[in-house]
């Protein structure tokens, strides 16, 4: 006899139609025991796990549930199991008086995620830990945590910021969440940095509406109007704003370690529309102000030593 349902839309239903709770837990159980890997089946997999979660927290049956699902987890992308993990535990909180078997889901998946050295989810359950022990006033543990969580989040940040600015992204805003809770004065840095991502993967229009937001107005003051000026610059294709953004506010972008070892990056990346520079030369050429001419076929501006050489390559 087949132990497992395969991981399709039809199974879901039956789960759901079934006559008694431990049945559709049961369906749902050998739909993940499903091997298949393909995107529809691990998407009807994620609701299977949603649906199964429900169900078990209803049964007062939750605590085990991570352990049984770990086989799956080997089989989906780390992102995704970080996804899937909080949607588990989102779920559980739904439902009242359920904040130990919070923890206690929390503790199991961290001591696992040490073993499979998965540290990206480590932090996000942390993160969630952390959170709830404050809600017990476990405040000693939970202050612990929040403490190793921000310095790894920041300085993942600033490391993933040398390459891939989405993840820095992520990091830097782990990191300004936790320091929001702390009410620590660092949350404005991690804000600056999360700042500098958005226009490091151009989206610097994005800069202005997180600084209007309701999040973002409380931390108004010279750091976010650094930032604000260098999205604007960037947004402009001006070197010129951009230059004078360094100029206004050297103490927030200059003396910045984290900001000054992007501006070369900032520099490359605030160039100028080549047809804005081919009228700016050609207007310089006709201005008589340098001798050359413009090479629109393969994009070259030629220079002439010799204003005479310029004068015999125009009559022929």
């Amino acid at each position: 006899m087949t132990t497992h349902l395969p991981a399709i839309a039809n199974s879901l239903a039956l789960a759901l139609k079934a006559k008694s709770v431990e049945e559709s837990i049961s369906i749902l159980q050998r739909v993940l025991g499903d091997l298949s890997s393909s995107p529809d089946n691990l998407s009807i997999k994620e609701q299977a796990i949603t649906k199964l979660t429900e169900f078990l927290t209803q049964e007062n049956k939750a605590e085990n549930l991570l352990t049984q699902l770990r086989p799956y987890f080997t089989l989906i992308p780390k992102a995704k199991t970080a996804k899937i993990v909080r949607g588990i535990i989102d779920v559980v909180a739904k439902v009242p008086g359920t904040t130990e078997l919070q923890i206690s889901l929390c503790r199991e998946m961290v001591q696992w995620t040490h073993v499979e050295k998965r540290t990206f989810l480590r932090q996000r359950v942390e993160a969630r830990l952390a959170a709830l022990l404050m809600e017990t006033k476990e405040y000693t543990e939970a202050l612990s945590l929040l403490s190793n969580l921000i310095k790894g989040d920041l300085q993942s940040g600033i490391l993933h910021a040398e390459k891939d600015y989405k993840t820095a992204y992520g990091y830097f805003y782990e990191a300004f969440e936790a320091f929001n809770a702390l009410e620590d004065p660092r949350e404005v840095y991690s804000l600056k940095y999360m700042l500098l991502c958005n226009v490091m993967v151009n989206q610097a229009d994005d800069v202005a509406g997180i600084i209007s937001s309701k999040a973002g107005l409380q931390y108004l003051g010279p750091d976010l109007d650094a930032m604000k000026a260098i999205a604007d610059a960037y947004s402009k294709h001006s070197l010129k704003l951009f230059e004078a953004s360094l100029e206004n506010f050297k103490a927030q972008l200059g003396e910045d370690p984290i900001i000054h070892r992007h501006s070369s990056s900032l520099y490359e990346l605030i160039e100028l529309h080549v047809n804005h520079v081919e009228s700016k030369l050609s207007q310089v050429i006709l201005d008589k102000r340098f001798a050359g001419t413009l090479d629109q076929g393969v994009g070259c501006l030629i220079i002439f030593n010799d204003p005479k050489l310029m004068l015999s390559m125009k009559q022929h």
